[in-house]
């Protein structure tokens, strides 16, 4: 529906599902949409999403050496998780908690991560597992650590479970930057120029 509307509006549509797991250590699968003015750009533009890089970083990589023990689950907590986890696999479901392998990436952080952490826990020798720090899920998200977390706990892992991982969108802006290039190129003027109703007009 999405991509018919745009057409229908005159864009070139490209649209392709990318996993960040290769530019950060996470199973996070995004719809992208990149569109193209047809009256600027024509309808055979050759862009091309960026390719999954390969060997992306681990897990390990973003975690604390000594991380906050408040982070760490209680024990009612996690008899909470297993309890939930058993009662789902014995129906067949595959609802539970998950502990994340420090040597490869985690599942998707989601908004709901601050209910309880469940879908990424990291393992700890002789205690309960913990949910990832904020400063952690900033990390998984691609974000730069120099950024300061200004916002409760609460909000921090709302907000980095609601946002895109800002590598991939670099590594498509990029790829659209070649497009704008390669349109310069063919006009040869230094304009986009768009074909309006009174004639043709710079963008």
């Amino acid at each position: 529906m999405i991509y018919e509307s745009l057409e229908e509006l005159g864009y070139k549509v490209f649209a392709q599902i990318i996993n960040a797991a290769g530019w950060v250590p996470q199973h996070r699968e995004r719809i992208y949409i990149v569109c193209f003015d047809k009256d600027v750009f024509g309808n055979e533009v050759p862009f091309l999403f960026p390719e999954l890089p390969e060997n992306g970083p681990k897990l390990a990589e973003i975690l604390e050496a000594e991380p906050d023990q408040r982070y760490t689950l209680t024990d009612h907590l996690w008899k909470y998780l297993q309890d939930y986890a058993k009662r789902h696999k014995e129906r067949g479901n595959g609802f539970g908690f998950g502990l994340a392998d420090p040597q490869g990436v985690s599942r998707t952080l989601s908004a709901r991560y601050f209910k309880d952490g469940s879908e990424i826990l990291i393992s700890q020798a002789g205690k309960n597992p913990r949910r990832l720090m904020p400063v952690e899920c900033q990390r998984l998200m691609g974000f730069d650590d120099r950024l300061s977390i200004v916002v409760s706990d609460t909000q921090a892992y709302r907000q980095f479970g609601n946002a895109v991982v800002p590598k991939v969108v670099e590594a498509i802006a990029r790829r659209i930057v070649r497009i704008v290039a390669w349109q310069l190129t063919r006009t040869k003027n230094g304009c986009l120029l768009k074909r309006g109703g009174n004639g043709i007009a710079a963008s």
